[in-house]
């Protein structure tokens, strides 16, 4: 027993001196020109380690910094740089041979910068393509560069930097986790990538990729399932700020890349949406049915029949999108039929459309055939829009239209009925601009005209109501104008000009006077015969004045 416990002593004694004195014994400093050399040629660009350090118990050389040279045509700075890196190694061959060979890489804490310039393209594009001095090797297309490869390669809490070579604006990802395993320049091998986003949020890609193409990184094949959550669109740094565009997007995609056309399905939930300045948050959610094809050497790519949901509400949307540079641009058409008007009453804010305080849409569908044409920061919205058959709870026109009211005697209750109502408009950054807008309200007649609505939601619209006979306007305070214009048995109605101001929360309905009144003498006129001889036989042209100034609260000056 005791001659066992010796030899076991003995053993261990032997153990731990080997551990502290093979390290000093092995010059593993001289392997540091080899795997710069390797390392480079399979990267295409310059790669620096530091001084290396060869630990016996973890089987692995480590180096205090790593270096990684970015295209020269993107940034003279490094595309990856590292405090340190471990490199796996097979221990006997480097003891007894001197020869190393390398079973698996760990970078800790790397700073990655990608950039992507005005063609589209992005510098990590020239991986694996060219040779340490920047030009391109003397190679088939679609080969690779070596068969190099490691059986682990891991990326522990790294950061990504975005940007483009035109601005100096960077956006921060950060911890970014890469794993991959069996990694040969030649294959197919498996691997997961997550990061966290920008004001909040997480990505996770995990799929098959490889082998590489030589000729272009990005068109390596992937097959990969992509999940987003929580991503903040007005933190990407991919949108600009004053487009006003902001929201919480959660995604599920399936992502496929073969012979350089990427497809991508699956769904978008997008909460809090935003779409243009001056908005404010939905609060309902869009849910987006999608399949796009993107072509990775033109950076142009198809929406095929996407199916666009809030609530019970359904759109249409295809079309095409470029990708150049840091903006997007779209061409696309948006179809709706028959939308349920409350769904989207919730949604409406997101474009910068507030209903009046206090009311809501009870009832009513919702048509639209729109045109989505420009970048996304500058994204142009036109088309036609028709709401039919609605209700508009809680806004008593009559009482808005005060003055109306009063020249007609209308009355039109709490709650507003729309028969029918339709525009052309069209939606920019800067606001709203509504054309050929008309309302059929049962209540009062119809509305006319166009104006515009800002960023901020101001409104500026020039309008007409032309008013029914059914009003009554005999029973108004200007019916001794009426009666002395000699209005009869005119079938025609009155039309009334005026204004609308405020803003969407609180609209101000403001008549044109002047308008009002050459409105309704022109009307008599195109309707009445015998206005000048009728005129003094028991009429009352200053009771008729006194009505006209009544409406808006002024005096007659004596």
């Amino acid at each position: 027993m005791k001659r066992t416990i010796r030899i076991a002593a003995v053993t261990v004694v032997v153990l731990v001196i080997l551990l502290a004195i093979v390290p000093f014994l092995v010059p593993v400093n001289q392997f540091r020109p080899t795997i710069e050399a390797k390392a480079s040629q399979a990267l295409g660009r310059k790669v620096q380690v530091g001084d290396l350090s060869f630990s016996l118990l973890g089987g692995s050389l480590l180096a205090q910094n790593l270096l990684i040279g970015d295209d020269p045509k993107y940034s003279q700075a490094a595309f990856l740089q590292a405090k340190a890196i471990k490199i796996g190694i097979e221990i006997l061959p480097l003891i007894f041979s001197r020869s190393l060979k390398v079973t698996g890489v760990t970078i800790e804490n790397p700073e990655v910068t990608l950039l992507r310039n005005p063609a589209g393209e992005w510098n990590f594009s020239s991986l694996a393509t060219r040779s340490t001095e920047g030009q391109p090797e003397a190679k088939q297309p679609g080969t690779t560069p070596g068969n190099f490869g490691v059986e682990k390669f891991v990326l522990n809490e790294g950061r990504v930097i975005l940007g483009s070579t035109k601005s100096p604006k960077r956006t921060t990802y950060d911890h970014l986790n890469v794993q991959a395993s069996q990694v040969a320049m030649n294959s197919k091998f498996p691997l997961t990538v997550t990061v966290d986003l920008p004001g909040g949020g997480k990505l996770k890609l995990a799929g098959d990729i490889g082998p590489f193409d030589s000729t272009n990184a990005a068109l390596t094949p992937l097959d990969a399932k992509l999940q987003v959550n929580g991503l903040n669109l007005a933190s990407t740094g991919v949108l600009d700020p004053s487009a006003g565009l902001g929201g919480l997007v959660d995604m599920d995609a399936t992502l496929s890349s073969q012979n350089g056309m990427a497809e991508t399905k699956g769904n978008v939930k997008l909460t809090k949406a935003l779409l243009v300045a001056g908005g404010s948050p939905a609060s309902v959610p869009v849910v987006v049915e999608f399949n796009t094809r993107y072509d990775l050497r033109k950076n142009t790519g198809v929406l095929n029949p996407t199916t666009m949901k809030i609530g019970n509400a359904t759109a249409r949307l295809d079309g095409t999108f470029e990708s150049l540079g840091e903006a997007t641009t779209i061409n696309a058409k948006l179809l709706a039929k028959g939308m349920p008007a409350r769904d989207l009453e919730a949604f409406l804010p997101a474009l910068g459309i507030n209903l009046p305080s206090g009311a809501s849409l009870q009832a009513g569908t919702l048509d639209a055939d729109l045109n989505l044409i420009g970048p996304t920061n500058k994204l142009v919205t036109s088309g036609n829009v028709g709401l039919f058959t609605a209700k508009l709870a809680g806004f008593d026109l009559g009482a808005k239209m005060s003055a109306i009211s009063a020249l007609s005697g209308l009355k039109t209750g709490k709650d507003l009925e729309i028969e029918k109502l339709t525009t052309s408009l069209q939606m920019a950054p800067n606001g709203l601009k509504a054309e050929r807008f008309l309302a059929v309200l049962p209540a009062l007649g119809n509305l006319a005209g166009a104006g515009t609505v800002d960023a901020k939601n101001n409104l500026d619209f020039k309008m007409t109501a032309t008013l029914t006979n059914a009003l009554g306007l005999a029973a108004s305070p200007i019916s001794g104008l009426a009666a002395l214009l000699g209005r009869g048995n005119c079938q025609s109605g009155t039309t009334v000009p005026f204004r609308i101001q405020g803003t969407t929360a609180e609209p101000k309905f403001i008549p044109d006077v002047g308008g009002m009144a050459s409105g309704i003498v022109k009307s008599q006129l195109g309707c009445t015969k015998g206005v000048i001889s009728g005129a003094g036989k028991g009429q009352n042209p200053a009771g008729a004045l006194d009505g006209i100034t009544g409406l808006f609260g002024r005096k007659k000056k004596p």
